[in-house]
């Protein structure tokens, strides 16, 4: 078994744990009080190439990243810094988050929010609305055909935005087929974890036009941003990059090149 298909195992064996702690009648029921929706998708498109910045743990290939590093802390920095938008892993068995960290970064920030899960329920998709999710992951190397087009849809009419996020041209096509607005393209391999800038170049010449494009993984510097800028990426979603900086507000101000922020910081 590779490691996408341990992950995405380990996925289904939490979902049903928890289901069996808390119905999805008692997560539909909480949707009532969900606050106002932040604009994900929009974040995404404003002038210039947009960073998604990412409240990472721990992950398979890294280890721990961050020891002692808060919600609060984090992401407070992460918006000050420029950021368009947030995501947070929620994933415990293999990189150390849970819902509690999602909650916390809806009440500490005003930016749009992904939680980065292995999705393969739509018991997960009711779990990030009654959490505070804006917008869900949905990898299609881990979903079938009609699970992808299923949770596509789920996600949708629970007012969740979708990043579906692709790997090769075979998933750009299964991606193409239900349609996705936002499309991720992960430059790291999901079996061996090895990072290669190469896919997002390749991929992107088969978008069509209107889609908007998320380059994820390996990016670390901003003369890399830029490039991928000017090849037509609208964002790019860095998680350990910033988590390991020394000032992670600093960090996002240097790859966003937010220069009122860098102002500000200064004064």
């Amino acid at each position: 078994m590779g490691m996408l298909e341990q992950l995405v195992e380990g996925a289904r064996q939490a979902v049903e744990r928890r289901r069996a702690q808390t119905p999805e009648s008692e997560l539909e029921g909480r949707l009532g009080s969900r606050s106002e929706q932040r604009p994900f998708s929009e974040a995404l498109t404003r002038p210039g190439i947009s960073l998604i910045a990412e409240f990472k743990r721990r992950s398979p290939s890294a280890g721990e990243i961050r020891p002692g590093a808060t919600v609060e802390e984090i992401v407070r920095g992460y918006e000050q810094g420029g950021a368009a938008a947030l995501s947070v892993l929620t994933d415990s068995q293999h990189f150390g988050g849970g819902h509690e960290d999602l909650r916390a970064a809806r009440e500490c920030s005003e930016l749009p929010l992904l939680q980065k899960d292995f999705v393969v329920d739509r018991y997960q998709l009711l779990e990030a609305a009654a959490n505070g999710a804006d917008a869900v992951l949905l990898i299609v190397a881990a979903l079938r055909d009609d699970e992808l087009a299923a949770l596509h849809d789920g996600a949708r009419g629970l007012d969740l935005d979708v990043l579906v996020e692709i790997h090769d041209e075979p998933e750009l096509e299964r991606a193409l087929a239900i349609d996705a607005d936002v499309l991720g393209i992960n430059n790291r391999d999901l079996d061996d974890f090895s990072v290669d800038l190469e896919t997002t170049r390749e991929l992107i010449t088969d978008v069509p036009a209107g889609k908007t494009v998320v380059s994820e993984s390996g990016i670390s510097d901003r003369g890399t941003l830029e490039e991928l800028e000017e090849i037509g990426v609208d964002a790019v979603l860095v998680g350990e990059a910033l988590m390991r900086a020394p000032d992670p507000e600093a960090k996002v101000r240097e790859l966003t090149a937010d220069e009122e922020a860098t102002r500000e910081h200064l004064l």
